[in-house]
């Protein structure tokens, strides 16, 4: 039991460290003596762990991300009442720099979708597989919100849930080198457009 607990505790640093290498130099930029230098490691110890670069990859993005993702994105969302607050809070939420000691603009599946695209069809699979949660729980929330009483009877859920990722990740794109806070306030406005046309509108008696 204690040699679990502390070989868990060494994968998550070794996870934690590798995701801050993988985020600010790009997977394809990293060599396996970056990380090894990074990580303080012999190439032993490293193949203790993990039998190449891409398991070590994959091991952040089933240990890391996806519980960033979770944690900024769908968690948020699991116990509220009106769903689009919720929504627009946890995508606003996802969209700010980062704070000390913290990856600028914490949220990089993005990021690294674009990077694997057509280059590493395995970890591309893993990361869509990510998005594939996030959205079948956007749906699940939006007909909720459609029951309860808080979205318009006629809207599509899964269309809605696909503008909303889709709009998401074109915006992350646009963020990825800019600190520019405009680019993020003109994006909520609109979102709060779109969510005020797909919101219930109780007719005052």
């Amino acid at each position: 039991m204690q040699m679990t607990l502390k070989r868990r505790e060494t994968m998550h640093r070794l996870c934690g460290k590798g995701l801050e290498i993988f985020n600010e130099k790009g997977y394809y930029n990293t060599s396996l003596d970056d990380i090894l230098n990074e990580l303080s490691l012999s190439k032993g110890a490293f193949y203790h762990h993990f039998k190449s670069k891409e398991d070590y990859f994959i091991n952040i993005v089933q240990n890391l991300i996806v519980q960033k993702v979770y944690a900024l994105l769908v968690e948020p969302l699991n116990h509220c009442e009106d769903p689009l607050p919720a929504i627009l809070e946890s995508l606003e939420n996802a969209l700010e720099p980062g704070k000390k000691n913290e990856m600028a603009y914490g949220f990089m599946l993005n990021d690294f979708l674009t990077e694997f695209n057509k280059r590493n069809e395995e970890i591309s699979n893993h990361l869509k597989s990510i998005l594939s949660v996030w959205e079948v729980n956007l749906v699940s929330v939006l007909k909720r919100g459609k029951v309860d009483g808080h979205i318009a009877r006629h809207v599509d859920c899964e269309g809605a849930a696909t503008y909303i990722i889709a709009s998401f990740l074109g915006m992350r794109s646009l963020m990825m080198d800019s600190t520019n806070g405009q680019l993020k306030y003109q994006y909520i406005q609109q979102l709060k457009q779109y969510f005020n046309a797909i919101a219930a509108h109780k007719v005052a008696a």
